[in-house]
């Protein structure tokens, strides 16, 4: 492996530095006018930097690129309440009423101050621009399974009554474990009772069956809603496997969920093709851990793959990956599952990692374009990248939060910011406010 000095002038010599003016993202913007889905990751879940410029860069796409959704790492009902009031359909009076939905953990991670100014944007373009120019924003995820359930059985209650109360027996199936997705996990997972695998995807065919004859029905339900419906009965199906095979291991149910997540943007891709009878062009926001390629990655050979591996093999030069690195700074995270949102140092990045050589770079913010050229050829060599979720344990940082990679073949682009902040929550507790002491205190020396 090239000493990391070595490729650290490599890499100064071709980056593009950032320098806070318009024309900063101007590369990633050019080559997205090709795609049609551009995927912007995040290397944590609490980075304010992360949350702006991926905000920033999608704007550029909306205005100059004509892109129609925003599809996220983030449940489907609760994701449409945004794209209910981004559209004005709803009765929400303002964007923070409409990102009141996420409450469950990590709250922080869409009811933010940066997704706050982005859902007020969005409101506003689609305010001023004709029904084809309109942005949707909307939810891949699945952790879901209870609003999904209540969702399917609402619908089917306007459009056929019988059809609700066939669900809602169904769905009761769930209710013999206490509602508890946990409980749920570790018996019907297990073999202990048995699961609601007939159940759910009866639901979801019978929904489908049912599909041409409620399409017929003018008057009684807005145009998108019984595709609404199924969206929430798909992730209905797929968070009951999910749950089912949870404690299974690591790998079986992450496929599961990032399979989940492109079949719920495939849906929609589907969906909006038919709606403005064109091709649809998607941004996706999440985890860089979802978002670049897996095959490029130590965990991708141990089996898992992603989002952005299975978006590149559906779709193939539709597709632009975006990645986003940092050295050092604060982070909101929680120190375990659950727990309260915390404002955390972020450590300097390890010795031969991609953020360490892209700091020693001494150019601060910059981007990088890896699709072939100088810095593919630079960056070639594995090294460790850092992965920071809703959760950070410096004490364990390289056991936890990193992990090899190829970069180049991971991601198209990837932008560095050097030092970066956390984001800040729309709930900001004492313990937030507080932060980190530092590592010297109390002699602070």
């Amino acid at each position: 492996m090239a000493k990391p000095m070595n490729v650290a002038a490599s890499v100064r010599s071709i980056a593009e530095p950032l320098a806070g003016t318009p024309r900063d993202f101007d590369a990633v913007v050019d080559a997205a006018d090709r795609a049609r889905f551009v995927l912007i990751g995040e290397a944590s879940h609490g980075t304010h930097e992360f949350y702006r410029i991926r905000a920033e860069i999608t704007k550029r796409l909306v205005s100059r690129h004509r892109f129609d959704a925003v599809a996220v790492e983030a449940d489907w009902p609760d994701a449409y309440r945004i794209n209910r009031y981004v559209r004005g359909a709803s009765d929400d009076r303002d964007a923070v009423d409409a990102l009141d939905d996420f409450r469950r953990f990590p709250q922080w991670m869409w009811r933010n101050a940066d997704v706050l100014d982005f859902v007020g944007w969005l409101r506003e373009w689609n305010d001023t621009h004709d029904p084809d120019r309109k942005v949707g924003f909307y939810g891949l995820d699945l952790y879901s399974l209870h609003a999904s359930m209540d969702a399917v059985i609402r619908y089917l209650r306007v459009v056929d009554p019988e059809a609700a109360r066939r669900a809602q027996a169904r769905y009761a199936c769930f209710d013999h474990f206490g509602g508890d997705v946990e409980t749920y996990a570790r018996t019907a997972g297990v073999g202990v009772a048995a699961s609601c695998e007939q159940e759910v995807m009866s639901q979801l065919v019978d929904l489908r069956r049912s599909a041409s004859e409620y399409a017929r029905r003018d008057g009684r339900v807005a145009a998108d809603d019984l595709f609404v419906a199924e969206q929430n009965a798909r992730l209905v199906k797929n968070a009951e496997a999910y749950y089912r095979t949870m404690l299974g291991g690591h790998v079986e149910s992450w496929n599961l969920r990032d399979r989940h997540m492109v079949e719920m943007l495939d849906a929609l891709a589907d969906y909006l093709a038919g709606a403005r009878r064109r091709p649809p062009k998607v941004v996706v926001w999440a985890h860089n851990s979802h978002l670049g390629d897996a095959r490029a990655t130590e965990l991708g050979r141990r089996g898992e793959l992603n989002v952005g591996q299975l978006v590149r093999e559906r779709h193939a030069h539709d597709a632009l990956l975006i990645g986003f690195t940092t050295h050092a700074g604060t982070v909101t995270a929680a120190s375990d599952w659950g727990e309260a949102a915390e404002r955390k140092t972020v450590r300097p990045a390890l010795a031969g990692s991609y953020e360490s050589v892209f700091h020693a770079t001494g150019l601060g913010n910059f981007v990088l374009d890896l699709r072939g050229g100088g810095a593919a050829v630079a960056l070639a060599m594995p090294r460790l990248e850092r992965a920071i979720g809703v959760v950070y344990r410096p004490d364990t940082e390289r056991q936890s939060h990193y992990f090899q990679a190829a970069l180049p073949r991971q991601f198209d682009f990837v932008l560095h910011y050097d030092r970066t902040r956390a984001v800040e929550p729309l709930e900001r507790t004492a313990l937030w406010e507080r932060g980190e002491l530092p590592e010297t205190y109390p002699s602070s020396l």
